[in-house]
């Protein structure tokens, strides 16, 4: 039986999750995933970062009754003109595995002289089923590096530089990733406006 605020995490990626539930883990806050309640439908994506998140957090507030959180995030690199950004997860198709996508990432960067500055973003949105609505925008910045470093993480991590750390986000330890990462730079943006939203006393998240 669920005991304090219900917060729905609207996202199937396992990663994404993983991150999350970490990065929300306070006391008398209750977190739900999508496959705990067994819902599969998916939202039509929108053209940037903020219509991505607002869309997924809208809808599945309106259909569970919960407050809901959802993110979309990218990856930004200046080469590239900021591409794949809002498209990172469908790079190399929407069958396309994490490495499939980090491999066709490198062999687009090829012709461009390095250093291939990038960037981490993501947007946060927050839900309430009573139709209210805020957003949250954070950015981690750093490099792209021609070899895969680090076995932790997910999608592009292992080839991603953290600027002042001289590693990849996969070789950062999941403490230390959910310190300085675009993630948490957007949920600890957000922890002003989720903690009266839903009524908690909760602690800031320091870098």
């Amino acid at each position: 039986m669920m005991t304090g605020k219900m917060l729905l995490i609207a996202t199937a990626n396992v990663g994404k999750l993983r991150e999350m539930r970490a990065l929300l883990d306070f006391a008398g806050l209750e977190l739900v995933s999508l496959a705990d309640l067994r819902i599969l439908q998916e939202v039509e994506e929108g053209s940037d970062y903020a219509e991505n998140a607002r869309r997924k957090a809208a809808t599945f507030a309106v259909r569970t009754g919960f407050w809901t959180i959802a993110d979309d995030s990218g990856l930004e690199v200046d080469a590239l003109g900021g591409a794949p950004g809002p498209h990172s997860a469908r790079l190399a198709g929407p069958q396309a595995s994490d490495a499939d996508r980090r491999r066709l990432l490198l062999e687009l960067l090829q012709p461009f002289p390095r250093p291939w500055t990038a960037r981490f973003r993501c947007t946060m949105a927050l839900a309430g089923p009573e139709g209210s609505l805020d957003l949250a925008t954070g950015v981690c910045e750093g490099e792209i590096v021609p070899a895969e470093r680090g076995s932790g993480g997910f999608g592009y991590d292992p080839l991603f530089l953290v600027a002042g750390r001289n590693r990849t986000m996969a070789e950062l330890l999941e403490v230390e990733k959910n310190l300085i990462s675009h993630r948490a730079r957007a949920v600890r943006a957000l922890l002003p406006i989720l903690r009266p939203r839903l009524g908690l006393k909760l602690p800031s998240i320091d870098p």
